[in-house]
């Protein structure tokens, strides 16, 4: 006799007038999940069922984009226990605004769903609620200031791709709720078959929550000027040597009072910064995604030794190594 399945229901709150992808990434992630879940090599004792359904008053929901989407119902319609509630982006309108309804309606989830999800600004819909008191979060980059100033409890992390603070969960703008609804597959089903659906969604990257929003690495290939551009990409091979703006001068042709004004100009930020921050986001990727020892990450990525890459993450960062690792590590 076969099992009963257990259904995780998967709600995605759609506000009136939001980004279309902020409810159509999460969803699609999922929907991938469902299709390819025999490709596990084991089968689960769960299945997932997602649900669209409305913020607002009427089933058809008008996103910002001018098309329209026909949920299953409104919030107050759902009979079903929710296993993952993920609220997709929030309205620019006033009128559309989560109302005091809405917003107890999400305190009493919050105390019994598993997981409670925002994407974007959803955050700010989160925060009305009272429900990120005391807690980190993130939202678009573009709207982290905004946060800190209206909610001081809020330990808004400015420019992290998603935060998880309890059985809550922040995501970054628009294309991050990609990679959350990727960590909560990650989360159910481990991370292999997270990277499987990834790559069947033709995703460069598994992007790890601590990632930051900006990239300097990403940032850099906008370069177009042919010097500064070589010796970015020599950096990003040579993060174990010692590197001085005489020798990346040199690489160039450059005298190095020239090189360092005309590196200033085209990437915004002094060459040896640069050295930095790029050290930076690629001991970070090692300390997440690797099994190298704090030593062998800090031998290669330049830092000479532990002692001196645990002086700099902590005046960046205001964390150790080991508790970055123990904090954002996802499960190899």
């Amino acid at each position: 006799m076969e099992r009963h399945r257990v259904i995780k229901h998967i709600v995605i709150l759609v506000s009136p007038y939001s980004t279309t992808l902020d409810m159509s990434g999460p969803m699609d992630v999922f929907q991938k999940a469902i299709e390819h879940i025999h490709q596990l090599g084991r089968t689960p004792e769960f299945d997932y069922r997602i649900h669209i359904v409305s913020m607002g008053k009427t089933k058809t929901i008008e996103m910002s984009s001018g098309i329209s989407v026909i949920s299953e119902g409104s919030y107050k319609t759902i009979r079903y226990p929710i296993d993952t509630l993920i609220i997709a982006g929030r309205s620019q309108r006033k009128e559309h605004l989560p109302d005091a309804a809405v917003l107890k309606w999400l305190r009493e989830q919050a105390k019994v769903v598993r997981r409670i999800c925002s994407v974007c600004a959803a955050a700010f819909v989160l925060a009305d609620a009272g429900l990120l008191a005391n807690r980190k979060a993130t939202t678009h980059w573009m709207l982290c200031e905004k946060m800190a100033r209206a909610y001081p409890d809020i330990s808004v992390q400015m420019d992290a791709i998603f935060v998880k603070d309890g059985n809550i969960y922040t995501s970054a703008g628009i294309t991050a709720g990609i990679d959350l609804a990727l960590a909560l597959i990650e989360e159910d089903l481990g991370k292999k078959y997270a990277l499987l659906i990834a790559r069947i969604l033709v995703m460069f990257l598994k992007r790890p929550g601590n990632q930051t929003q900006f990239s300097m690495i990403l940032e850099a290939q906008q370069i177009d000027h042919q010097p500064v551009s070589q010796a970015i990409e020599w950096i990003t091979t040579h993060l174990h040597e010692e590197i001085t703006v005489e020798k990346l001068a040199e690489l160039v042709l450059m005298s190095p009072r020239n090189f360092a004004r005309v590196f200033v100009r085209e990437s915004g930020i002094t060459p040896m910064k640069y050295v930095e921050k790029v050290r930076l986001e690629t001991a970070c990727r090692q300390l997440t995604e690797t099994n190298l020892t704090i030593e062998q990450i800090a031998n290669r990525c330049g830092f000479r030794n532990s002692l001196n890459m645990n002086r700099t993450f902590t005046a960046v960062f205001r964390t150790t190594p080991s508790q970055y690792r123990r904090d954002f590590r996802t499960a190899l």
